[in-house]
């Protein structure tokens, strides 16, 4: 197995069907073969080898594909890089994963001085964006697709180490993730096989970052399926509705942020997105009142959750259409998908009983090879052969796992220990919430008290004290948020979800717990 297999496989069968879709630009599976075998050579004759690592820093579009594929086409490492990271994460990715070659668009080329600055080891830098002159220094990548001579595919694949991917870096600097071909391929295959939502020739839009691995692992379903893919730039409503209507796009991939912020939108009745047949979610359960707004939305598609983490391939869990019902079900993050095997453990890594909390733990042929250069963390994080995620969840009878919270992000308060994520889950049942966060703040009673940050739907309006009394009226009265406040706007990852940290920074200082 080998992530280039299916653009050989869509070259000998539908090889003018569109591979990409960018900005009106449309690209058959016969021109993207031939821009990749051209990328890669001219990737080779600036120095690559078979696992040097090639970086990207880019906004979403159809020279991201081209990247990817040429990359592997050649035997390399991807690097993909998150566009949100300061100068010196970047840096910091670059060095130490000794990567030597990075391409940047339109909105990254300005960082370029700086990481000249802190990245000897950087040779090579490649602008990928739409202008039709590099600025100085750097490389034209249309001008090196048109000079270069084709080469074949090496066809490296199986256990080898195809991506380096940074994690977060919500504490310290990130994690460099290693995962191969067959762990991408088995994630993908493994998930399609559970929530079928990508039918064979269909059409995604990639809206999500194509930098994280979720938007990677739909890229790698849609690739393997022959389909084709429709790409924005970024997340943003309109150009989202746009996009679907205008090419027909079946299948979304989008965070539940991204989905509010799609079906609450104004002119969402005014555009035709009947088209949609499947919408993958992931990143944090949907509440009711989101899930019922979205199938009023996209009346004739299916819903599936996918839950994971970067380590993980990505995905882990999958919970389908069919099992958003009953409503208990609706907070589970799904069952195992077919590729993988989960279970709850407590401290000493002894499975625990269905129904109680532990840490969720998950092995198959979809899980990292390690962390770049970090044997230790490496060691903890797959003891024993499984992969801690640092979630805490439970099982069900029925192999439903249901994650409470991220085991840091637990809030203990008067001795109790309360979850985030049930707290969050009745605050947005609340027809008023768009969004919220809720963190644990310093108090002198309690030791922590429960404090939620909330985004109210548009012109809508509600006190803390009602939030308070609604949220009492679901869950426990010690469980309720003490104290709140009502933001514009949460802040957000790259993988869209809200940050915590920065949520806490402004109420944890020196001497304090400090979390995430």
């Amino acid at each position: 197995m080998y992530l280039t297999q299916g653009l050989h496989r869509a070259l000998q069968q539908t090889p003018e069907r569109p591979a990409t879709i960018y900005k009106g630009r449309v690209r058959t599976y016969r021109e993207s073969a031939d821009r990749v075998a051209r990328l890669a050579g001219a990737l080779l004759a600036l120095g690559m080898a078979e696992g040097d690592r090639c970086a990207m820093a880019s906004l979403n579009s159809d020279r991201y594909h081209e990247y990817l594929l040429a990359t592997w086409w050649l035997g390399g490492v991807v690097n993909p890089i998150n566009v949100r990271w300061s100068p010196a994460e970047i840096a910091y990715s670059l060095n130490e994963s000794e990567t030597h070659v990075l391409l940047v668009d339109d909105a990254l080329m300005g960082v370029v001085p700086e990481l000249r600055d802190r990245c000897p080891g950087l040779t090579t830098v490649i602008y990928c964006g739409e202008g039709s002159v590099p600025p100085d220094g750097m490389l034209s990548y249309e001008d090196l697709i048109e000079s270069a001579r084709p080469v074949d595919d090496v066809r490296r694949g199986e256990s080898a180490l195809a991506g380096i991917f940074y994690t977060g870096g919500t504490t310290g600097f990130p994690k460099g993730v290693m995962l191969s071909h067959v762990g991408m391929l088995t994630s993908s295959m493994g998930t399609e096989m559970r929530s079928r939502l990508a039918a064979p020739g269909g059409r995604l839009l990639h809206a999500a970052p194509m930098f994280h691995l979720a938007a990677l692992a739909a890229w790698t379903t849609t690739h393997v399926g022959g389909g084709t893919h429709v790409i924005v730039p970024s997340f943003e409503p309109v150009t989202v509705m746009n996009a679907v209507q205008e090419h027909r796009v079946n299948v979304l991939l989008l965070v539940p942020l991204m989905l509010q912020a799609l079906v609450d939108h104004p002119q969402i009745e005014s555009h035709d997105l009947s088209s949609i047949t499947g919408i993958s979610y992931g990143g944090s359960p949907i509440s009711e009142a989101l899930l019922a707004r979205s199938m009023k939305a996209f009346p004739s598609a299916e819903f599936a959750q996918v839950y994971g983490m970067t380590e993980l391939g990505p995905v882990a869990a999958v919970l389908t259409h069919a099992e958003h019902w009953p409503q208990a079900r609706l907070r589970s993050a799904g069952r195992a998908a077919p590729h993988c095997e989960m279970r709850i453990v407590d401290a000493d890594d002894q499975e625990v009983p269905r129904g109680t909390v532990g840490e969720i733990v998950a092995r198959g042929e979809n899980m990292m090879l390690g962390y770049w250069n970090k044997p230790g963390e490496t060691g903890a994080a797959l003891r024993g052969g499984w992969m801690h995620t640092g979630d805490g969840g439970y099982m069900d009878e029925d192999g439903y796992v249901f994650i409470v919270d991220r085991l840091k992000d637990m809030i203990i308060s008067g001795g109790e220990n309360v979850y985030s994520a049930e707290v969050e889950n009745a605050i947005e049942q609340h027809p008023a919430v768009a969004a919220c966060g809720v963190i644990g703040v310093p108090d002198d009673r309690w030791g922590e008290r429960v404090h939620a940050v909330i985004m109210l739907r548009n012109g809508m309006s509600v006190t803390g004290e009602q939030i308070r009394d609604h949220v009492k009226s679901l869950i426990a009265a010690y469980k309720a948020p003490r104290s709140w406040e009502f933001v514009d706007m949460l802040p957000i990852s790259g993988a869209g979800k809200v940050l915590k940290r920065a949520l806490r920074e402004k109420y944890w200082k020196e001497g304090h717990r400090q979390v995430g």
